[in-house]
């Protein structure tokens, strides 16, 4: 079976690229002219050069395909303007669906994420079905994710789109190579150079087991359906600790709340909007630790067979490769 991924250069598309091949797949991936292709190096894939945000060019990439992987997104919580964004995650989503429409693709796995989903404010775990209004995203990166995912769901019932979506919690692992938000947090923390926390909460897992999610949704899920590819809800503190036990480092003690955080985090993105660094502390970040962003992932263990590991298990490989790579000295 012939495969397109968009996105296979990134943290999750290379990690599906991989289990495709294991698979037996015949993948090609689409990428930019600029692209770095650092995490498929090596790899035996046809390459189809593209982007997202001009339709022209993709009809070309979806020749003799049968299915389609779109992993592709822009995930930032900060960008000097945020109109990219929307191009990307939005009209990228759209472009490349309609594409797959006029090319005949008979099965899609589009890769959304829990950022799209309601969250419980008593901080239990919240699913697929959780209520959720554009009005609860915080941040341009979390409107734009709901927004191509309300494209996606209509693209399904008017269009017959045969797209099943995935929402994939907070990944971490090998081929972290920007890194994540989550990423650095993890950095940091093993370097030291972490001296406090928020009371706020994740969802760890494995970014390998997000990518065998991703061939199960191909495999068995519904077309219209959404599965929360998740694994361990765990507190920052929790995540912190667990860092230190495997680095040999103290945890931070001192808890700080997102308040008091929140007029440092304006004065740095003020200045990033000057530098057009990426600043170290967000306004939406710290907006986003007020919540837990815990979620269950019970209907994609009892529909996919979805089985991730231990969050120990993530936070131990993420750190290994973190430190191989000379991200942790």
């Amino acid at each position: 079976m012939k495969v397109l991924v968009t996105g296979a250069t990134g943290f999750i598309g290379s990690r599906v690229v991989r289990k495709l091949l294991k698979k037996g797949a015949d993948v090609r991936v689409l990428v930019r002219k600029k692209s770095n292709l650092e995490n498929i190096s090596g790899l035996p894939v046809d390459i189809a050069y593209g982007d997202l945000t001009k339709p022209e060019t993709l009809s070309t990439s979806l020749e003799d395909c049968e299915a389609l992987f779109h992993v592709a997104a822009e995930y930032k919580l900060w960008v000097p303007k945020p109109e990219s964004l929307y191009r990307t995650n939005v009209d990228g989503t759209v472009n490349i669906m309609k594409a797959a429409l006029q090319k005949g693709i008979k099965r899609i796995v589009y890769t959304s994420s829990v950022a799209t989903l309601g969250i419980n404010k008593n901080g239990t775990p919240a699913d697929e079905e959780t209520p959720v209004t554009i009005n609860d995203m915080i941040g341009h990166y979390k409107r734009s994710k709901y927004i191509a995912e309300e494209k996606v769901r209509e693209m399904i019932k008017k269009a017959k789109l045969p797209a099943v979506i995935v929402n994939p919690s907070t990944p971490i692992g090998p081929g972290d190579i920007k890194p994540t938000p989550t990423g650095r947090i993890i950095i940091e923390a093993a370097s030291g150079r972490m001296p406090a926390y928020v009371d706020t909460g994740l969802n760890i897992v494995h970014v390998d087991d997000v990518a065998d999610g991703h061939i199960l949704a191909f495999e068995k899920g519904r077309i219209g359906e959404r599965y929360i590819l998740g694994g361990e809800n765990l507190t920052l503190r929790e995540l912190l600790e667990k860092i230190a036990q495997f680095t040999g480092r103290s945890a931070p003690k001192i808890r700080l709340s997102p308040n008091m955080i929140l007029p440092l985090a304006y004065v740095v993105e003020f200045i990033s909007q000057i530098t057009k660094k990426e600043p170290f502390i967000t306004v939406d970040g710290v907006l986003m630790s007020k919540k837990k962003m815990f979620f269950s992932i019970e209907k994609a263990k009892r529909e996919l067979r979805y089985n991730p590991r231990p969050a120990d298990e993530a936070i131990k490989d993420s750190i290994d490769w973190f430190r191989q790579k000379g991200y942790i000295r």
